[in-house]
């Protein structure tokens, strides 16, 4: 899909989406319980409001979280150019763990840019990511392209500990 295309599928800053979680049964010896975030998809109105359940065969199961408005931010552009320039964007996922029930799990927000994924994870937050679907890429890349200016380099001060002919 080109840029315009993109930009013409979704005019907005935001897009509705929802989170497909997975949780696998007893996948070792030391682990009841394993959650994965296993894809992020655009949230169409057939999805409904509240989590559902898709498939649950006793080992794996995987529950479909909608409704989640995913915004764009212009103070939030180097993190999504940092994302898109990675060679492959992601979706970053926040996830908790139920404290006084281990074995559920849900997803607490969503975001594309790297460097507030990077502040979660400083937070000690669970963080999963999974690729970027190319419309969502392309959309993301003409925001980023129309609200992300790289700052200026600033000139440097010489190194006086280096001698003045193996200065660069």
């Amino acid at each position: 899909m080109a840029e315009s295309d993109a930009a013409s599928v979704l005019p907005r800053a935001a897009v509705r989406v929802a989170v497909v979680m997975e949780r696998e049964t007893a996948p070792n010896q030391w682990q009841d319980w394993r959650f994965r975030i296993a894809d992020v998809v655009q949230h169409e109105d057939a999805f409904g409001l509240v989590a559902r359940v898709l498939r649950d065969d006793g080992r794996l199961q995987r529950t479909l979280h909608p409704n989640f408005t995913l915004e764009l931010f212009r103070d939030q552009a180097e993190g999504y150019w940092l994302n898109l320039s990675s060679g492959s964007p992601v979706w970053f996922v926040v996830w908790r763990i139920d404290d006084a029930d281990p074995s559920r799990a849900w997803p607490e927000t969503v975001s594309l840019s790297y460097t507030e994924a990077g502040r979660w994870l400083d937070a000690q937050e669970r963080v999963d990511n999974v690729p970027l679907p190319p419309d969502i890429a392309a959309w993301l890349q003409v925001y980023t392209d129309e609200h992300y200016r790289p700052e200026p380099k600033r000139a440097r001060r010489p190194q006086s500990f280096v001698a003045p002919g193996d200065r660069r």
